[in-house]
């Protein structure tokens, strides 16, 4: 394997979609639901995004149960006794951001601030609880307590869930934005969940070149392209659900046939994949099965193969 497949399977790791949003959160009702918090310990505040109520608003409270919208966690906690509305810890995992369950803290000592990948900390009453950590110097991973999920602004821009969309609506929000598909696949204002790594799945799972023009593509294409997405999302969901958080990395990486899969044989029909590389992202795709057997550019100003 070569440097840059290396570097690509590490990339795919570190970008939870849909899917593994899906699964951490069942992880979550399974594990935590029930427990009440014990404390909420910062040591990055810049992963912080709200101030009012405080992460000390949470203290002695139950989660009550763990969801998402788009590839954005959501953590529910009540207690009637402390307020009325329900509050809601909203996560972005981002990039780089994961969130690691622990059956067991080493002592009690809490976080010291800036050191370490860990941002945050929620201990529970039974000692186990999770970390949201982030690698590398993009600080993008994001936590929001707010009562309403609505009042996150990435939350509240988000599209038809791209999991429960019909195909009518699936092909509506597609046509209304105009451009290359696999952009507006990831546009999570048209349809929430789908990223860089299941963009490329659908794709290639629709034999659908990544740079065909929403407004182009035909019926029977945009029925093909639905199907996909479906199929894709739905396996991805049923290999994810009932992981631990600690698997659901190498769980992804394992079920992809092309993203992340560079100069590797197509699954389908053993011709290498193909990349194309932006500043800060790459696609992947099989020349034989997407593009009629034409490489694409790989450079953004290109005239591409469409």
């Amino acid at each position: 394997m070569s440097l840059r497949q290396r570097h690509d399977l590490g990339q795919t790791e570190r970008v939870p979609e849909l899917p593994e949003v899906t699964a951490l959160a069942a992880y979550l009702r399974e594990r935590a639901v029930g427990r009440r918090v014990e404390r909420v310990e910062v040591s990055a505040i810049s992963v912080l995004k709200t101030y009012d109520p405080p992460v000390t608003a949470l203290t002695g409270v139950e989660v009550a149960d763990a969801t998402r919208h788009g590839k954005f966690l959501d953590l529910v906690f009540k207690d009637d006794l402390v307020f009325k509305d329900d509050l809601h810890l909203v996560i972005h995992l981002a990039r780089a951001g994961w969130l690691q369950y622990r059956e067991g803290f080493p002592g009690t000592t809490p976080l010291k601030p800036g050191k370490g990948p860990i941002a945050l900390r929620v201990r529970l009453d039974d000692g186990s609880g999770f970390d949201l950590t982030e690698a590398g110097t993009q600080k993008k991973l994001a936590a929001y307590l707010v009562r309403d999920p609505a009042d996150v602004p990435g939350v509240a821009k988000l599209g038809p869930d791209a999991l429960t969309a019909d195909g009518s609506t699936f092909a509506e929000r597609l046509r209304g934005r105009r451009g290359q598909v696999k952009g507006v696949l990831t546009d999570q204002s048209v349809l929430a969940g789908i990223g860089n790594a299941y963009s490329d799945e659908i794709l290639h799972r629709a034999k659908m070149s990544p740079f065909a023009i929403t407004e182009r593509i035909s019926d029977e294409a945009m029925a093909r392209l639905y199907e996909a997405a479906r199929d894709v999302l739905t396996d991805a969901v049923e290999r994810s659900v009932g992981q631990k958080a600690a698997t659901l990395k190498s769980e992804k990486r394992s079920g992809l046939a092309v993203h992340a899969r560079t100069g590797l044989p197509c699954p389908v029909c053993g011709d290498p994949i193909r990349e194309v590389s932006f500043a800060d992202s790459s696609l992947q795709y099989c020349p034989t099965c997407q593009t009629g057997g034409k490489p694409l550019a790989d450079r953004r100003l290109s005239r591409l193969v469409r």
